[in-house]
């Protein structure tokens, strides 16, 4: 299990995160860049943006704890993690694997 302000931590751990509000979440961005996760405190859940390869991989692991989230963004790869059945060791790697294609997406988006 991880709480929420663990959560916080860890994302903002990374270079140049920022958290933001976005709607009723928290979001964590790279600055100048995009969103890769966001945090509903009140549900204990985190979104992440994955590729759909990498989002396939992660529903496996446990689809009561992780899976896409249920519209249209989840058909783009959002994720959802509900944190009180994941450990940190799990979170951060997700977290490590979101931002990667955040930095990764907007560098294909420049050139």
């Amino acid at each position: 299990m991880i709480s929420p302000e663990q959560f916080k931590e860890l994302a903002l751990s990374f270079p140049d995160t920022a958290a933001a509000p976005h709607f009723d979440r928290t979001a964590f961005k790279i600055i100048g860049k995009r969103i890769f996760t966001t945090l509903h405190e009140r549900s204990h859940t985190a979104n992440f943006k994955f590729s759909p390869a990498d989002q396939s991989v992660y529903t496996l692991i446990d689809k009561n704890a992780i899976y896409p989230v249920n519209n249209k963004w989840g058909l783009q790869g959002w994720t959802t993690f509900e944190l009180d059945k994941i450990d940190s060791q799990l979170a951060l790697e997700a977290l490590a694997t979101a931002y990667e294609e955040a930095l990764q997406s907007s560098s294909k988006r420049k050139s």
